[in-house]
């Protein structure tokens, strides 16, 4: 048996920064992993979607190049090209990742990790014990329940991301991030995509009338959207769905399957550990500890909030409560990206929560139309929304259009410093940038 400080099950965003913090603040720590280094973001996630969102943006610059006087331009989508930077990419951060587990204090350890009790978590026929053990092995692709589903006809994001060819006709289930991503990509790839959703909007993360103009613009490249569908049966020949009492069948060569993700909890033997876990995932309290002291789960498997920047900060807190170390991380203030083209975020309250909980806020909306960067950039679509309370401190942002992620992070900061729109709007900006709708957001907002 093996003994160290800290022992943590998952090497992703979440348990490689916790292990990387942890080390760095004197703690002996193993890390273990039973799959890649870098967890689901890095080799199945977030950074190979990116790197095809980078790709279709292209394809999408190249479409619209008559525009800045580049006529008669031709291109061909040679999709092994593709795949081959995704995949260079991703061996890239992979690589800095292990350079991270061999830093002095980590010892990384391949395989998979269950407990035998509450210190103790073995590894083939290896035991090891630490007072301290933190719970990082994030989610999986979650199926839905319909009454007809053939599982062997659907692929993931896993399967779907590892595809060599581009399908022709791309049928989505669920219009979230993940499905949205996929439509805005394949789309400029010149798959023929359709998406059916159950909701009566895409993108629940965002304020609805965003997200609406979000879709519209979608549609406009040529994205079928079925809101309010409800999908009865998928089969080898298609997915079937009613929408108003009628039913339609959409013929796909590839359907996918992307209706959420799941806690990976399997394999863990948690009830020898005495953790608290259901279908949702492992309860924690504030500071990421389960109902046994001493144990801290992080990330997607304790489902507060999947995103892989949640999870890392997540591991912080909890070594930082190891530590008996306090912080000031505002988890109540939680910026998120969609990176379809053009892209979508939001941090805080939307407009229609605000709506819906009878509080007191004004809302402020400017055009990216109006943004003399956005026409310079060619990039007219979008909108950004800055919401603030009956005191005019900033409560929320959401945003499509180009670099909505950029201008989401930079409100994120200042609501973390509880900013109000008097104090935005005499904050100086560069000209001219798109940012600047912010502060013209402000200005609208504080009339004073």
């Amino acid at each position: 048996m093996k003994t160290t400080d800290l022992i943590i099950i998952g090497s992703g965003p979440g348990g490689y920064r916790a292990a990387e913090y942890a080390a760095k603040h004197g703690l002996q720590v193993i890390v273990i992993e039973k799959d890649e280094p870098g967890g689901t973001c890095l080799n199945r996630g977030c950074i190979p979607t990116k790197t095809l969102c980078r790709n279709a943006e292209i394809t999408d610059m190249i479409k619209e190049a008559d525009k800045l006087g580049l006529k008669n331009l031709s291109y061909n989508i040679d999709f092994s090209l593709i795949k081959e930077r995704q995949n260079t990419v991703i061996k890239q951060l992979r690589n800095g990742v292990e350079y991270l587990m061999s830093q002095p204090g980590i010892t990384f350890v391949h395989g998979n990790g269950s407990f035998k009790d509450n210190k103790t978590v073995v590894v083939g026929n290896e035991e090891y014990t630490a007072d301290n053990i933190i719970i990082a092995t994030g989610a999986v692709p979650k199926m839905p329940n319909i009454p007809s589903f053939d599982k062997n006809a659907v692929i993931t994001s896993d399967e779907l991301l590892a595809t060599d060819r581009i399908p022709q006709r791309l049928c989505i289930i669920g219009a979230g991030v993940i499905g949205m991503e996929f439509a805005s990509i394949f789309s400029s790839f010149g798959s023929e995509v359709t998406v059916i959703e159950y909701m009566k909007e895409c993108l629940p993360v965002l304020d609805s009338d965003v997200a609406a103009r979000l879709r519209k613009t979608l549609t406009r490249k040529g994205i079928k959207f079925f809101m309010q569908s409800a999908v009865t049966a998928v089969t080898k020949d298609g997915v079937t769905f009613e929408k108003k009492g009628k039913a339609q069948t959409i013929e796909a060569d590839a359907i996918l399957v992307a209706t959420g993700r799941r806690p990976n909890i399997e394999g863990l033997n948690l009830d020898a550990s005495g953790v608290e876990y259901d279908v949702n995932g492992i309860a924690t309290d504030e500071n990421m500890m389960t109902n046994v002291p001493g144990i801290y789960a992080i990330g997607d498997v304790n489902n507060r909030c999947m995103l892989a920047h949640a999870a890392t900060m997540q591991g912080i807190r909890a070594v930082n409560a190891i530590l008996g170390k306090t912080d000031d991380i505002r988890f109540d203030i939680m910026p998120s990206a969609i990176f379809t083209n053009p892209e979508a975020a939001s941090v805080g309250v939307s407009e229609d929560q605000c709506k819906s909980s009878g509080m007191a806020y004004t809302c402020h909306k400017t055009y990216h139309r109006a943004n003399g960067k956005a026409l310079a950039m060619n990039e007219p679509e979008g909108m950004v929304k800055l919401i603030a309370d009956d005191a005019g401190k900033i409560i929320g942002c959401h945003a499509f259009g180009a670099h909505s992620a950029d201008m989401v992070q930079e409100i994120s900061v200042l609501m973390c410093r509880n900013t109000t729109v008097g104090q935005l709007k005499y904050m100086i900006y560069a000209h001219p940038t798109v940012n600047e709708m912010l502060q013209e957001a402000a200005e609208a907002l504080d009339v004073k």
